[in-house]
């Protein structure tokens, strides 16, 4: 699938909030239970910078994903670690538009001074592991029965690439 990745604008907002809250509502891509509100997207985006982007694929102006590197943790010696996140639409999964936006990010987070990234993956989300160790990521940690969505316990997965 030929794909063009791009830095987002503020008018693929709507578009990366339908994506994502596709997942908030049904499955465990993410712990997040109730969807995200517009307001909230809006200033997530307004705290982005260079170092720390949200990039979009798109294919005849039609946004199919994204994916954004965000602070890890905001104490200050967690600085050169990055929390890489990628999201596709449900509808186009499995094509090669993840891998692409994993890829980019990696390549953008090679030059912004990071140390390390890391993705939080649930244990349940195995072609994403798969994805992860496909370009470089190894698994660190798993910290068994932490989040708790669709009446069951799910283990969740850290996965650390070195830049």
């Amino acid at each position: 699938m030929e794909i063009n990745l791009r830095n987002a604008q503020a008018g693929d907002l709507i578009r990366i909030n339908e994506i994502y809250n596709d997942y908030v509502l049904g499955s465990t891509c993410t712990f997040q239970i109730d969807p995200e509100t517009m307001a909230s997207r809006n200033q997530w985006f307004a705290d982005r910078s260079e170092k720390y982007p949200v990039i979009v694929a798109e294919e005849h102006n039609t946004l199919l994903g994204w994916g954004a590197i965000s602070r890890f943790k905001e104490r200050a010696a967690y600085a050169y670690t990055g929390e890489i996140s990628v999201y596709v639409d449900s509808r186009t999964l499995h094509q090669g538009i993840g891998e692409q936006l994993l890829r980019h990010l990696l390549g953008r987070a090679n030059g912004s001074g990071f140390h390390s990234l890391i993705s939080i993956i649930a244990a349940d989300q195995t072609p994403s592991i798969r994805l992860h160790e496909k370009l470089g990521f190894s698994v660190v940690a798993r910290l068994k029965e932490v989040g708790y969505k669709f009446n069951q316990w799910l283990d969740v997965i850290y996965m650390q690439y070195g830049v």
